[in-house]
């Protein structure tokens, strides 16, 4: 059985693929992004986006800015864990049971990628 998290990890990276070929836009003028199922931000949402921004920090999908992939940089990757794993804590008990096991999976998939980002070995997703 394929966990969700790492489904999720797959759609960050066919997202984050499709992003770089759209050209730049001025994020300054987009005012809300609203989500069509609730009318605004979801928490599995929030919790992708920082999924996403470990991804970059990786090096495992391009930077979305410059479309390029950064060098690994496993201080700030183990930032946004640590961001993670302190919502999962506050949340514990608030959340539904997907966006628990949705967390709860993130977390563990990229705690697995940061031990093997530490001993030097590839990204383990291949766009």
């Amino acid at each position: 059985m394929v966990s969700s998290a790492r489904v999720w990890i797959v759609s960050i990276v066919a997202l984050a693929s499709f992003a770089s070929a759209v050209p730049s836009c001025d994020y300054a003028s987009i005012r809300r992004v609203e989500n069509q199922e609730t009318g605004g931000v979801t928490f599995a949402g929030f919790v992708l986006s920082l999924a996403t921004t470990a991804a970059v920090h990786f090096g495992d999908i391009a930077e979305p800015g410059t479309g390029e992939r950064l060098e690994p940089n496993l201080t700030a990757a183990a930032q946004m864990i640590d961001i993670i794993a302190m919502l999962q804590q506050k949340t514990r008990g608030n959340l539904a049971d997907e966006e628990a096991r949705l967390i709860e999976d993130l977390l563990y998939e990229l705690r697995l990628r940061f031990v093997q980002a530490q001993q030097g070995e590839k990204r383990i997703i291949e766009p």
